[in-house]
């Protein structure tokens, strides 16, 4: 039996589904870009067809450099050849070449759901899975509610994963749907399916309504299976997904099991957890395994002693290898070897023993404590970390701005609300002195107003930033006992005609101040990533 383990995500849609949980397009395309640097094996785009963010979403997909596209979709609908039917069109129409289609595996829900008999049932999945076998790269069949089928009427569940193997399915995916299958009924039903179905070919699927979607999939790879689905964080409906932000290190650092994702990217886990939940705009979970905050967080005289003694008392991994940091409650111990691993993801080479590193944690923490989150906005620390270390052109300096809102109605009687923003800003000419220029520009909003007017007064001494687009904008509140005075925290992702894409970070008590922070981090890192000279 191999030793390797494959990753299949399914947050873009599954994670859809978590109730309050609404991606964009553009959240879609960052999510899966950092999924496919992560090293997941198949990213799953949605359900095309289904909405108009997945159709969009699909219409221009991301550019993966080795993770599998994969579309959604079901078993041709009865009474339909599937040549004919829209939703597996629909599918097959997409630039994705890998198709997952569910179907029911039973026996009630086929009688009671479908109204429709066994045998029609079993022709569905068989001629879907052929069509998609012919038509696609890979064809999987997630099998819905199988573990439930099985219990039930386990002659029928197999004939159904039987009839999408034999018709040509990579990958045949048990589903617990409902989450309420326990780990030891997991292991011994996969190994039952295993002896017919080889383990090489067997995925796993689970909730968590029971608290075990991870332990339920870790069970599964125990009985052969070598395919495991779940989303980040373990999004998803109810009671969420199996968690693959735990499944990845409990699979490479517990059990020895292979994974596409490299010791290195391991180091990742923790900031591309930590991304979700910054375009979700909300606060990481400080007590998940492996990457929350408190994970490897000690208080107690006893406990910090033993620690600083060997670590491995209380710490059952070096919180390094996912890229989380051991801290010490009410002290200074902890945090260089995390900024040094930001710095290495940034390409800025420097000696762990540098002076100005201490300087610089002491500089982090005390944003962080102001409010400030690097996690999802990397071109910020990059910035603050080049500006610690080595320096950062100033490109121009704002002297001042200023931002009106009028809302009224129009000759249509429509009421609408304008934005005007003036800026005065100094640019450093060729001759070492600075030219003072004022610009006047509207816009769709107050920050879309101010940053074009920015631009407007940089363009002709830096066409480089007429590209630069402005992708997404999110405030969240850090300080919400305080109403209107609350402290506001912006997170803003720019994109070029190259497709690259980077997030930036401001704070202040006063949004349009900390959206002006960011998009001055934006504009400053389009400039020296782009090796402009000041």
């Amino acid at each position: 039996m191999s030793n390797r383990v494959y990753l299949y995500d399914t947050t873009l849609r599954d994670g859809a589904q978590t109730q309050g949980v609404d991606f964009n397009v553009a959240d879609k395309t960052a999510i899966a870009e950092a999924l496919d640097s992560l090293g997941i094996d198949y990213i799953e785009g949605g359900w095309p067809g289904a909405n108009p963010t997945d159709d969009a979403f699909f219409a221009k997909p991301p550019r993966l450099k080795q993770a599998k596209f994969c579309a959604f979709g079901m078993t041709r609908r009865a009474g339909r050849s599937a040549s004919n039917d829209p939703a597996l069109t629909a599918m097959f129409g997409t630039t994705a070449r890998v198709a997952t289609m569910v179907g029911k595996t039973w026996d009630f829900q086929v009688k009671v759901a479908l109204g429709i008999d066994l045998a029609e049932n079993l022709a569905m999945i068989r001629d879907s899975m052929t069509l998609a076998a012919e038509k696609m790269d890979e064809a999987m069949f997630d099998a819905e509610h199988f573990f439930d089928g099985y219990k039930d009427n386990p002659d029928y569940a197999l004939q159904a994963v039987k009839a999408a193997y034999e018709a040509g399915a990579r990958w045949i995916v048990l589903c617990d749907t409902n989450g309420g299958t326990l780990p030891h009924d997991v292991e011994r039903i996969v190994g039952d399916v295993a002896k017919h179905i080889p383990g090489d070919r067997l995925g796993i699927h689970c909730h968590n309504d029971t608290e075990n979607a991870v332990a339920n999939s870790l069970a599964a790879v125990r009985a052969g299976a070598r395919q495991i689905q779940g989303t980040l964080n373990g999004l998803g409906e109810r009671c969420g997904n199996t968690n693959l932000i735990s499944i990845i290190p409990n699979l490479m650092l517990k059990m020895g099991y292979e994974t596409g994702v490299s010791a290195a990217s391991l180091q990742r886990l923790t900031h591309v957890s930590h991304l979700l939940d910054e375009r979700l705009n909300r606060k990481p979970n400080r007590n998940a395994p492996f990457v929350g905050e408190s994970a490897f967080a000690h208080k107690g005289g006893l406990h910090v002693s033993a620690v600083e003694k060997d670590p491995r008392t209380y710490e059952h991994i070096d919180p390094a290898l996912v890229g989380n940091q051991r801290t010490i409650v009410m002290s200074d111990q902890a945090g260089r070897s995390n900024v040094i691993s930001q710095l290495r993801d940034a390409g800025i080479t420097v000696d762990p023993k540098h002076p100005k590193i201490p300087e610089l944690l002491d500089l982090v923490k005390n944003r962080e404590y102001e409010g400030y989150s690097y996690d999802g906005a990397e071109a910020s620390f990059e910035l603050l970390a080049r500006r610690a270390l080595e320096g950062v052109p100033e490109y121009y300096k704002l002297v001042s701005f200023r931002v009106l809102d009028e809302r009224r109605w129009n000759a249509r009687g429509q009421l609408i609300t304008l934005s005007e923003a003036t800026v005065k800003i100094d640019v450093p000419t060729a001759k070492g002195d600075l030219e003072r220029h004022m610009t006047v520009a509207e816009g769709n909003g107050p920050v879309n107003a101010l940053d074009n007017a920015i631009r407007k007064s940089l363009l002709p001494f830096y066409p480089s930033l007429e590209d630069m687009t402005l992708i997404d904008y999110k405030v969240r509140i850090l300080t919400s006992s305080e109403g209107t005075k609350a402290v506001t925290r912006v997170m803003i992702e720019s994109g070029d005609s190259s497709g690259a894409r980077w997030s930036t970070v401001g704070v202040s008590a006063t949004v349009i101040d900390a959206s002006y922070s960011a998009l001055y981090d934006a504009i400053v890192y389009k400039l020296f990533r782009a090796g402009v000279k000041a």
